[in-house]
């Protein structure tokens, strides 16, 4: 068979109709008047619905004729309107670099860059913002983290753990680090439910163990893990832990004071935020403590020509002028969320999820990975998956081509847990709180045609 060939995509923006309309009015008015939109559980619209008119994105038509139905949001999530016009605002008032101006709009860019920290702050429960340190993504916070106390902290013969499922953010710093100061990796492997073994990590768990680096929800598993208990086990060996949240802080309620984390890490533009930030939460100690990771303007306190003296945290680490625009946009995307509610969010998620697993079980020889759903077993709402003897991009191509369809196809960042499994790569659907039943409906249905097309060939 030959290889589908890509085509350039066209788009086309639908109108919204009318009822989309008076949704938007709907939401907006609840934006403007009250902390929490007026839906409960009890009405007969989802939440998708309400809020799918506040991302313009959605509402388009791709190769011409096909209404786009994203589902690659474990990869990126869209934008609503409120984050599009920070960002607008922010370059068009008051665009200023920050910290070193006294005129208004650098005054006015040094106000709402640090209020977007507070943001932060608040949305993850940490004690002071000053244990929020804005990076250029997640990765960069777990670099940051490996290079400052890892290279500080880590010598010969200790031990950091990590599991075969994290991404590869979060293990190539720690092979680095290893390199240089000789400590170990030790990888905790999965148990028969396709989740990692918490009782094998017990067992793993000594005096050697100065960290433990653990994704909080997979981005391939869907597996969601108890921090907190984890935490107390690493805590009580003198470990400390660095928590992989970037796809867990966009869909659940997050409070790094509840799960004592030591570090925790997450990305902006999964949480309906811009590209290019994320953050790193530390504890106040740890972070004082911490030498520079990058050297320059802002994070210096005094500098002499043989010599420098260094701020305090969070300028320390924060080197150079900072996206200043995307901090204020994901400031902006809190907003949004906060006022929608992350255990609102978490709720109609957790519908969504259930719904997608139960429905891709009805396509033939399937193989979706992770944890079995049940009364005790909650899955976020993503699955990765294979069907018998079709490559997983061919599914997504032509899922995306033939009926606009956006899903992920690859390793996902996930190398070495696809090896684990056995597998080169597999095909994933995400979905986020826009995302609604008939999204789910219009992917099985595409998906049921797309195997059966390839299956002709067999």
């Amino acid at each position: 068979m030959e290889a589908v060939v890509p085509k350039l995509a066209s788009f086309n923006l639908l109108n919204p109709k009318s009822k989309s309309k008076s949704a938007i009015r709907r939401f907006s008015s609840a934006l403007c008047v009250s902390s929490s939109p007026s839906v409960t559980s009890t009405d007969s619209v989802s939440l998708g619905h309400i809020t799918r008119p506040d991302f313009p994105i959605l509402h388009q038509e791709v190769y011409g004729s096909k209404k786009l139905v994203y589902l690659d949001n474990a990869a990126t999530s869209q934008k609503p309107i409120a984050v599009l016009k920070a960002l607008q605002n922010y370059y068009e008032a008051y665009n200023s670099n920050v910290h070193r101006g006294i005129h208004f709009l650098s005054a006015k860019a040094t106000d709402e860059y640090e209020l977007a920290r507070k943001k932060v702050a608040a949305f993850i429960n940490a004690s002071d913002s000053g244990e929020i340190v804005f990076t250029k993504n997640a990765t960069e916070a777990i670099n940051l983290v490996a290079y400052s106390w890892g290279l500080s902290n880590l010598k010969s013969g200790d031990e950091v753990i990590l599991t075969v499922a994290e991404h590869h953010s979060a293990i190539v710093p720690w092979q680095l680090v290893a390199q240089k100061t000789g400590a170990n990796l030790k990888f905790l492997n999965l148990n028969d439910d396709e989740s990692p073994d918490l009782d094998k990590l017990k067992e793993m768990l000594s005096r050697k163990t100065k960290l433990v680096v653990i994704h909080h929800i997979s981005n391939m598993l869907a597996s969601i893990l108890p921090i907190e208990e984890i935490v107390h086990w690493s805590h009580d060996v003198g470990a400390k832990v660095l928590v992989d949240a970037c796809q867990s802080v966009p869909h659940m309620v997050v409070d790094v004071q509840g799960l004592d984390a030591d570090f925790l890490v997450a990305s902006s533009h999964k949480m309906c935020g811009p590209t290019g930030i994320g953050f790193l939460f530390g504890k106040s100690d740890l972070l004082s403590a911490m030498p520079p990771f990058l050297g320059g303007g802002e994070m210096i306190s005094d500098v002499f020509l043989d010599h420098s003296t260094f701020a305090d945290p969070p300028s320390r680490f924060e080197a150079g002028t900072p996206a200043i625009g995307e901090a204020i946009g994901l400031g902006a995307a809190i907003d949004y969320l906060s006022t929608i509610g992350m255990q609102k969010i978490h709720a109609y998620e957790m519908e969504l999820a259930k719904y997608l697993y139960e429905n891709l079980l009805s396509i033939p020889n399937i193989r979706i990975y992770g944890p079995k759903p049940s009364e005790h077993v909650q899955r976020a709402a993503l699955c990765s998956f294979n069907v018998e003897n079709i490559h997983p991009t061919d599914i997504a191509t032509l899922l995306d081509q033939q009926y606009g369809v956006a899903i992920r196809s690859g390793h996902h960042c996930a190398q070495p847990l696809h090896r684990y499994l056995g597998v080169n790569a597999s095909a994933r659907a995400s979905l986020h709180f826009y995302n609604t039943k008939e999204d789910v409906d219009e992917f099985i249905h595409a998906l049921n045609e797309t195997v059966s097309f390839f299956n002709v060939f067999k």
